[in-house]
């Protein structure tokens, strides 16, 4: 899998102008599963975004988790995260088939849930407009 995590102020995802996910101070997570991906993958993937000490504590140092801080989460699932660029035009033939992506997107988000995290999400598949407020800016790149 892999996932681009922004610490935000707020965030939200609309599809065809609709709001389908919003939250305030907490995570966007922009995530793809990956051809031979599993379950596993994906709770690994979800354990270690819930653990990053990326909130600023009473001294101002990074060193809170979203549990800590009782955050947010705002899941979106984004395919291009698997492009391939070695020529000009990125391929994508990396990334997990649709229902498969779809099943690990659904199962890190339930991972989330079941965590304690309120979790908001946009539409898997769907032509998405992200909007978010980066608080820092904080942006970190995972792969596993």
């Amino acid at each position: 899998m892999r996932a681009v995590v922004q610490r935000v102020s707020r965030a939200s995802v609309s599809v065809d102008g609709q709001i389908t996910g919003e939250i305030g101070v907490g995570l966007l997570i922009l995530i793809c599963a990956m051809e031979g991906d599993t379950e596993a993958t994906a709770d690994t993937m979800a354990a270690k975004i819930a653990k990053l000490r990326i909130f600023k504590d009473a001294a101002g140092k990074m060193n809170l988790s979203i549990k800590d801080i009782a955050g947010s989460a705002l899941i979106v699932s984004q395919f291009t995260l698997a492009a391939d660029l070695r020529g000009n035009r990125p391929g994508f033939s990396t990334a997990a088939k649709p229902d498969e992506g779809q099943r690990l997107y659904d199962h890190f988000t339930a991972w989330m849930q079941a965590a304690g995290i309120p979790t908001a999400t946009g539409i898997f598949g769907a032509d998405m407009q992200v909007s978010l407020t980066n608080d820092g800016p904080v942006t970190i790149w995972l792969d596993l």
